[in-house]
């Protein structure tokens, strides 16, 4: 299977991207040059990462019959120094809410996620460090 993605160009740094019926748009920020009238590229990275593990989490737990009322994923990275700057590590904060939530479980999904399901994950591991944590809300 192969995907692909087009891109087309707005003007000045700006593109636009049509994919499975959404638009995505990307610019640069003004402090460099674009206009700010879409997502950081690279940022895309961290995005990419969140919503592959949280569509993982969420499919693993209702496999599971696991309840939970809110899920939030956030993945920090860290940029080099050096030009091309790129991201020398990322580190996963999964946060779950809910009442009497079942630790095991939770914990179980989340290793699902990170060492068998996610391929975001499973590239991002080959050439950084993909560290994880998890924090329970409940109350």
């Amino acid at each position: 299977m192969k995907h692909k993605v087009e891109m087309k160009w707005l003007g000045n740094l700006a593109y636009k991207s049509e994919m499975d019926g959404h638009t995505l748009i990307t610019d640069a920020t003004v402090q460099v040059g674009g206009d700010g009238k879409g997502v950081s590229p690279k940022k895309l990275m961290l995005t990419a990462l969140a919503g592959c593990t949280g569509i993982d989490m969420a499919l693993i737990l209702k496999k599971m019959r696991v309840e939970v009322e809110d899920i939030k994923v956030s993945v920090e990275g860290e940029l080099t120094e050096e030009k091309p700057s790129y991201y020398k590590n990322m580190h996963v904060i999964y946060e779950f809410f809910g009442k009497e939530l079942l630790h095991q479980k939770i914990e179980r999904a989340v290793k699902l996620s990170e060492e068998e399901y996610c391929g975001v994950s499973a590239l991002y591991k080959q050439v950084i460090s993909v560290t994880s944590e998890i924090i329970y809300h409940e109350d």
